[in-house]
């Protein structure tokens, strides 16, 4: 009898704690879920025209997204999630922003909100030669070996594990600035818009760029956040030079794969940047390397308060987008009205090419100079504060540790390449050595997408 009540006394308690364990896991993780599920739903359906089915099968497939119920609402352009009847979340799409969630805003005020959008020209692309349109010319230059070239790519379609798919949805090649060479998975084709997630950054960037060169932004200032004007804050000291190094010190944690300051962001948050600019202090500005989408929000906003409300919305696509022949470009913004400059960027993949071409020009792009060639330059120059050499502003780089430059992140490459890098295996790579611009974009959940390797097959065609 006394070993049974002992029992029970230890027993009960492990129960309780059991349960309060998973009611906190619920409450905090379910939001989550129904939040990543709706808004990625909603912005494959009605941003990329794909199917309900093939984005249930690919994109919400993976537990605990799984655990999710989504509808699809085709007469507002909805989507809404749940987990088992809790933690209900919705997002609506917008001709011409995209998907946002509604959070800390009623669906009713964001759906009243109105910006003044930039208007593409009227320009049939397929009767334009690339890169301002998609008419491309049939020669193939005679320094790629076509078959090798053709080998590397067809690689990166096969399953070589069919548990754990790469799944490779585009693929773009340029040589010398012509586009020699394209691929789509089934369901794909050159017109399908897909997600940077965190390429988005790279674009970030370059809007930041674009307002150095009009001498509206000095990055070695302190940052225009109108949470740190005050001098005595410490936060005062950060510069838009630390945010775009990723050296801002905020103490910001960003792990996917539970509730913290990243998911809280963008999936919690109506004004992304705002919520960013209250976080305290971790390190000194400028001293420790810290990546996270929280600085590129904040950079988000900065770019807003310079342009201003009533041209924000247009400015990148009438000053950037445009002049490039990005016109299937919808950048998503977060409740406030700011573009998500960390993750919500979709482009057809010749888009983003045409994104990597103009760093590649070193800033110009069809006879117009678009960025100026300095900043091509401390774009692909190294933070101070990165140990092996792989960060600049606001993209990656390879060009390895200051003591051992064969120590770098993709060692059978050139340490001349610079890159955007997104969620799931999205990239554009930059060799200008070897005169080449490559688009890999696709939804490899399980981290087996092999850069290294591809980027050595290509190169291998290169003569």
């Amino acid at each position: 009898m006394q070993v049974k009540k002992i029992i029970k006394r230890l027993v009960l308690p492990i129960v309780l704690l059991g349960l309060g364990y998973g009611i906190y896991y619920c409450s905090v993780s379910f939001p989550l879920i129904s939040g990543y599920g709706a808004k990625n739903m909603c912005s494959a359906v009605f941003t990329s025209q794909r199917t309900e089915q093939q984005v249930r099968e690919q994109e919400l497939s993976k537990f605990p997204i799984s655990l999710g119920s989504f509808t699809v609402n085709y007469k507002d352009s909805s989507v809404t999630g749940s987990v088992f009847g809790f933690a209900t979340c919705k997002a609506i799409y917008r001709r011409g922003l995209g998907a946002t969630l509604v959070n800390e805003i009623t669906e009713e005020d964001l759906r009243k909100q109105n910006f003044v959008l930039a208007h593409a020209p009227n320009v049939n692309q397929d009767t334009v030669d690339w890169p301002m349109g998609d008419r491309i010319n049939d020669s193939f230059p005679s320094e790629v070996n076509k078959k090798l070239l053709q080998e590397a790519i067809q690689n990166i379609f096969k399953e070589k594990d069919t548990a754990k798919p790469i799944r490779t949805r585009a693929v773009v090649v340029l040589y010398d600035g012509k586009l020699i060479a394209e691929h789509y998975a089934p369901g794909f084709t050159k017109g399908t818009k897909l997600l940077g997630w965190s390429m988005t950054k790279s674009v970030t960037g370059a809007l930041i760029g674009l307002l150095v060169k009009q001498g509206k932004l000095n990055i070695d200032k302190p940052a225009p956040v109108p949470e740190w004007n005050d001098v005595n804050d410490p936060r005062h000291a950060i510069t838009i030079r630390n945010l775009l190094h990723q050296s801002s010190g905020l103490n910001f944690l960003e792990d996917y794969s539970k509730s913290s300051d990243g998911t809280d962001m963008l999936l919690k948050k109506a004004d992304m940047g705002a919520y960013t600019a209250l976080h305290p202090l971790k390190d000194k500005p400028g001293t420790a390397f810290c990546y996270t989408s929280g600085n590129t929000s904040i950079l988000s906003r900065i770019v807003k308060h310079a342009v201003g409300e009533k041209k924000y919305h247009a400015f990148p696509y009438d000053s950037l987008f445009y002049k490039l022949g990005m016109y299937s470009v919808v950048w998503e913004p977060d409740g406030s009205g700011t573009f998500v400059g960390s993750s919500y960027m979709y482009a057809t993949a010749r888009d983003w090419a045409r994104f990597g071409l103009l760093y590649f020009n070193k800033g110009v792009y069809n006879k117009q100079r678009i960025l100026n060639e300095d900043w091509i330059q401390q774009t692909s120059t190294p933070a101070p504060m990165v140990m092996q050499g792989e960060y600049g502003l606001h993209f990656w780089l390879n060009a390895g540790a200051k003591n051992n430059t064969s120590d770098r992140t993709n060692p059978h490459a050139p340490r001349d390449l610079f890159y955007l890098d997104g969620y799931e295996g999205q990239r554009v790579y930059i060799i200008p050595s070897k005169k080449l611009v490559l688009v890999r974009l696709g939804l490899t959940q399980h981290r087996n997408f092999n850069d290294d390797a591809f980027l050595a097959a290509v190169i291998n065609a290169v003569k």
